[in-house]
């Protein structure tokens, strides 16, 4: 089993490893290292991202896929989040997320019918909070054609 920690911002702008220290530190208080790490700077919002894909391929069953929140692996529409998840279950990843407290019952389970009962209650939980980072990405993306609009009505 490996732990990999995908980092990922939107811009080449934005620091894309800012959580790598709160990643570490996550990895060293359960126990584990961190066994390589993927940096991108693509927008949550598209499903082809690069370094998603190349951590996929190197996972093997079991591995864990670790974020500092599920907003940094999705901001993805519906069909989408479905798309990157079946792929995510297919081979056997575990997402473990620092902002989901759920998942980290995933990183060494004490039985095989606590492993099933937490990965039920953690898709569950990474489907809402899939969900909620989209709605966000929404928001703010409105938000911000409401204030273009009243800067130019303005005439600013």
């Amino acid at each position: 089993m490996f732990d990999r920690a995908y980092l990922r911002a939107s811009t080449a702008e934005q620091d894309a490893t800012r959580a790598r220290a709160a990643l570490d530190a996550f990895a060293a208080s359960h126990g584990f290292r961190i066994a390589s790490r993927y940096v991108e700077h693509e927008s949550g919002t598209q499903l082809d991202r690069p370094e998603l894909f190349h951590l996929l391929d190197d996972c093997g069953p079991g591995d864990i896929l670790l974020v500092d929140q599920v907003g940094r692996l999705s901001r993805l529409s519906t069909a989408d989040w479905i798309k990157l998840r079946l792929q995510i279950e297919a081979r056997e990843v575990r997402i473990v997320s620092l902002d989901l407290p759920t998942s980290w019952n995933l990183i060494a389970p004490p039985d095989d019918f606590t492993a099933r009962m937490f990965a039920a209650v953690n898709e569950m939980m990474l489907d809402v909070l899939a969900a909620v980072a989209r709605k966000d990405y929404d928001d703010r993306r409105r938000r911000q054609a409401e204030g273009v609009t009243r800067a130019r009505t303005a005439g600013l």
